[in-house]
């Protein structure tokens, strides 16, 4: 055709521009079709989608998106995670970056902001709702930020039906400027339940049966179905899946299961359960794309050209996936290449713990114990335990273990408490992944072994750890206490020798780390043993 000659039909304007095709099944959450297609695309946006008499034996679907996840649990960095993300064919994550604010505050959750914005992979932001210094003025401030598409969680439920000023005016902003409200409310039913929902709670992750997803889908909730290394819900759930709109959710996905599958995984539990594939796939793209503003979900003229492609809809095996018009991972293979940014390092005492002492009077002492039940209920216990030499003792035959906390926010003091439901016979396991404090979080059968293992975690600048005896297993965590940069593979690796480590010590629990973690949502004192004749410290 002539440069300068007259352009005489839509056609001709595509093969004047630098147009992209991709052929294939194209399956429209909108409609419900499935048929064969050629999506045209160019400058990052669909233009024009063509049925053909035939395609490729393959299934184009709108990028997945996992509704609700915490990044920071895979022990990997934005960058790092992304990899593998992209590589599952997930094109949009929604995080929630609390984990990184309780070790490092604002400067960490920028860090994500930014490291996230290094890779092709969408990262969506919530507002971490439970940090301690983040008030209502930083939340509005970071809500009013397109990144920003969701307040997050809301933990403390009972607070929140009492009202509690300081959660009522981040909820406030939120409503104010029009963005959803994530719920956390593991078994929170009836009366209790209207109220939550009333307080302006738009979602939830937390069911395990398929009632209590129900229940909160007909009072308003929208319901993230949540299939994660710690809680696998997604089977219970199936019933109400076949039936009702929802979304998918990892939550918290350890490098080992994320290398293994991401939402595609989750996809194939679904339809190998019975839901049936659209549904399936919308509650994949579409749903929790509307649910929280994205302008991904559905693939229609002007919609970005984020893609999965598919080799069917039951296994979906990832064949191909697209961002913004990119090829950017086929067969298993990434396309693309990115620079991660500075790291944030977190604080840790300059000095190691000389000794942990716990000192009291009397031949037994009574305590208070968190107790962690087989379906992860946290309830408390108050029991009497062996005093030798001024010191409480652990007793493992009623599997009661020490619990210490190094508190960063008041000078990094120990506290010393009790926990039950680890089942360790020997050793200790730590971690500097403590969810809304920060910190250090150790479980162990002797002070010893504590401060032995906490001393490693100092050294390393963070990490996850098990000592048995002469025995050591560290994953080094430097990245802001939390995550590591190196390849998924590597981190994988070490969590599986981890593993292997607390089976070894007795710990029958799937990820006994996430459940150590969590603890960190329960450590105000009235959890902790204290007596007034106690005295606890570090020389």
């Amino acid at each position: 055709m002539c440069p300068n000659a007259p352009l005489q039909s839509y056609d001709d304007v595509l093969g004047a521009i630098s147009v992209r095709h991709l052929n294939g099944y194209f399956v429209d959450v909108l409609s419900g079709a499935i048929y064969p297609a050629c999506v045209n695309f160019y400058d990052g946006k669909i233009i024009r989608i063509d049925q053909r008499p035939t395609a490729p034996d393959q299934y184009i679907l709108p990028g997945l998106v996992d509704s609700h996840t915490h990044i920071e649990s895979s022990h990997l960095s934005p960058y790092r995670y992304a990899e593998q993300a992209i590589l599952h064919g997930t094109t949009s994550v929604v995080t929630d970056p609390s984990p990184v604010c309780a070790t490092t505050g604002l400067i960490g959750l920028e860090y994500m902001v930014e490291a996230g914005n290094t890779t092709p992979l969408k990262f969506h932001y919530t507002v971490p709702s439970d940090i301690p210094g983040l008030g209502w003025k930083e939340v509005r401030s970071l809500l009013s930020r397109d990144e920003f598409v969701a307040l997050g969680e809301i933990t403390d439920y009972e607070g929140l039906i009492e009202e509690k000023q300081s959660i009522m005016g981040k909820i406030e902003v939120a409503r104010q400027l029009g963005k959803p409200i994530d719920g956390h409310a593991p078994g929170l039913r009836g009366f209790h339940l209207e109220q939550y929902i009333m307080s302006g709670i738009t979602s939830d992750h937390e069911s395990t049966t398929s009632e209590e997803a129900l229940e909160k889908h007909k009072k308003g909730m929208a319901i993230a179905l949540r299939e994660s290394s710690s809680n696998q819900n997604l089977n219970a759930l199936l019933p109400f899946a076949r039936k009702n709109k929802h979304m998918l959710a990892t939550d918290h996905l350890r490098s080992r299961d994320l290398i293994r599958g991401h939402i595609d995984n989750m996809l194939h539990m679904a339809v190998e359960g019975g839901v049936d594939p659209m549904q399936a796939v919308r509650a994949a793209t579409l749903w929790p794309s509307q649910h929280y503003g994205l302008k991904s979900g559905a693939l229609e003229i002007g919609t970005p050209a984020d893609m999965t492609v598919v080799s069917d809809l039951h296994s979906f095996k990832v064949l191909e996936t697209w961002i913004d018009g990119d090829l950017v991972a086929r067969n298993g293979e990434l396309l693309y290449l990115g620079s991660p940014p500075k790291l944030v390092e977190a604080t840790f005492p300059m000095t190691r713990l000389d000794q942990i002492d716990i000192h009291v009077s009397g031949r037994v002492a009574p305590v208070k114990v968190i107790c962690i039940g087989s379906d992860g209920e946290i309830t408390q216990e108050h029991e009497e335990l062996q005093v030798e030499d001024g010191r409480i003792l652990a007793d493992t035959s009623r599997d009661i273990l020490y619990m210490i906390w190094v508190d960063p926010a008041h000078n990094w003091s120990i506290h010393v408490g009790f926990v039950r439901g680890f089942g360790l016979w020997d050793g200790a396991i730590a971690t500097s992944e403590v969810h809304k404090f920060g910190g250090i979080l150790c479980v162990a059968t002797t002070l010893t072994n504590a401060q032995d293992l906490i001393n490693e975690i100092i050294v390393a600048g963070g990490g996850s750890a098990a000592i048995l005896g002469r025995d050591l297993v560290l994953l080094p965590l430097p990245i802001a206490g939390l995550m590591s940069d190196l390849p998924a593979k590597e981190v994988a690796a070490r969590e599986f020798d981890l593993m292997s480590m607390t089976r070894n010590m007795g710990c029958l629990m799937n990820d006994p780390f996430l459940i150590l973690s969590s603890l960190g949502t329960y450590l105000p004192s009235t959890f902790w043993a204290e007596r007034t004749e106690m005295s606890v410290g570090a020389r």
